[in-house]
């Protein structure tokens, strides 16, 4: 099994999860967040909450098969991408092991 993570614009945040749920990827996680990188875009502001961070980003978060990592990074990068600097980033790391909390049954099983 994937984690894959995306930081992406919010605003492009419902686009890829309607693409991403009709692709059949249901189980999805999504933050809001703040961040800072390399770009600095003029319409950013200074956090009320943080000194450092000057941009609000969206963190979307999804445990996977290895068979849609894939699928999946493919639809967030073309529906995430805006084709300007800050775009975002997309990680994906392996996960050992999965619970579900409602059963304490390993890697998904009910």
């Amino acid at each position: 099994m994937k984690e894959v993570k995306a930081i992406v614009k919010p605003f492009k945040v419902n686009d890829i999860l309607n693409q991403l749920l009709e692709a059949g990827h249901p189980n999805i996680t999504v933050d809001l967040s703040e961040g800072t990188g390399n770009f600095k875009n003029s319409d950013s502001t200074l956090s009320t909450h943080f000194s450092i961070t000057d941009s609000k980003v969206a963190v979307i978060g999804i445990i996977c098969k290895d068979t849609e990592v894939e699928n999946i990074v493919s639809i967030i990068s073309s529906v995430g991408r805006t084709g300007n600097p800050g775009d975002g980033i997309i990680t994906v790391s392996p996960v050992e092991k999965v619970y579900r909390v409602k059963t304490g049954m390993e890697n998904g099983q009910d």
